[in-house]
């Protein structure tokens, strides 16, 4: 029977001679995944964050790494994602290295907590430069790179990084995070729309929405709300997110098991934010 045989099984989520560029990726979920592309067969995967000893430090422990293919390495390239004069720097220096880009993980991201009062117009803005309108910048100025090898077969595929925040009702009270939830929804929303822009184009667009991940980000939230071991507690599946759950959506979507799903967007969270509709996380 024809379903039953599958064209190369054994590699369908290999990343093999894959290139990839990771913002936000020195730390915390954005190295996890940078971690999973590398040992799922990429060659090359740039680091991007504002700060380049952190670039440096994260490709140093992703170099070290024991089961990488032959020749594969991670490379430092420092860069602000909030400016387009940062996206296109970033852009340079990517493309000094390579012609072309197959995956962009655009996981930059900022957070401010501050009650509903006084919560400034300043930090509010900030969130949003980052969390939405960088990652449009990002998309179009990477645009021509993800699409020099791209086809219907083959596509390019772009990651964005959104949040359980932006589908449900993110933190309230005293550490309110109303810009951080506002643009992790835009996101998700715009994200939809690349999928069809860019979908002709041999690019695919797809969003993962973590839940409550231990991470420099996250940390003093969690701390707020109870601690790491009270939520985990009260989540679904009993534990919060890890590393390798990141790793695993990254790399389904990003190699050929993924390559027909375009304009989704992936909960990460064990099924916490559907225990009452929200996140609820009221402090």
């Amino acid at each position: 029977m024809a379903e039953a045989q599958l064209h190369d099984f054994p590699s369908l989520f290999s990343l093999e001679g894959k290139v990839a560029v990771v913002t936000g990726g020195s730390r915390g979920l954005g190295l996890s995944a940078a971690s999973a592309l590398l040992q799922a067969g990429a060659s090359k995967v740039f680091i991007s964050s504002r700060k380049a000893a952190a670039c440096e430090a994260a490709c140093k422990a992703l170099n070290a790494l024991p089961n990488l293919r032959p020749g594969a390495q991670a490379i430092s390239v420092p860069a602000d994602g909030a400016t387009l004069e940062g996206v296109r720097q970033l852009v340079a220096q990517v493309s000094a290295r390579t012609g072309h880009v197959d995956i962009l993980l655009a996981n930059a991201g900022a957070t401010w907590g501050e009650q509903f009062d006084t919560h400034p117009d300043s930090a509010f803005a900030k969130v949003m430069d980052l969390n939405v309108r960088g990652v449009f910048n990002l998309v179009r100025e990477f645009a021509p790179l993800l699409q020099r090898r791209a086809s219907a077969e083959d596509p390019s595929r772009v990651v964005i990084t959104s949040s359980v925040a932006g589908l449900g009702v993110g933190t309230l009270g005293s550490q309110g995070t109303y810009g951080y939830s506002a643009s992790k929804a835009a996101v998700l929303h715009l994200g939809r729309n690349l999928a069809l822009e860019l979908g002709p184009r041999g690019i695919t667009v797809n969003s993962i929405c973590p839940g409550f991940f231990p991470s420099k980000m996250s940390n003093g939230l969690l701390s707020l709300a109870g601690g790491a071991e009270k939520l985990a507690k009260a989540n679904p599946m009993r534990r919060l997110g890890r590393g390798e759950d990141i790793a695993g959506v990254v790399v389904y979507l990003t190699s050929r098991a993924g390559a027909h799903v375009n304009g989704a967007a992936i909960e990460i969270d064990g099924g916490a934010m559907w225990q009452k509709g929200e996140l609820d996380v009221k402090l």
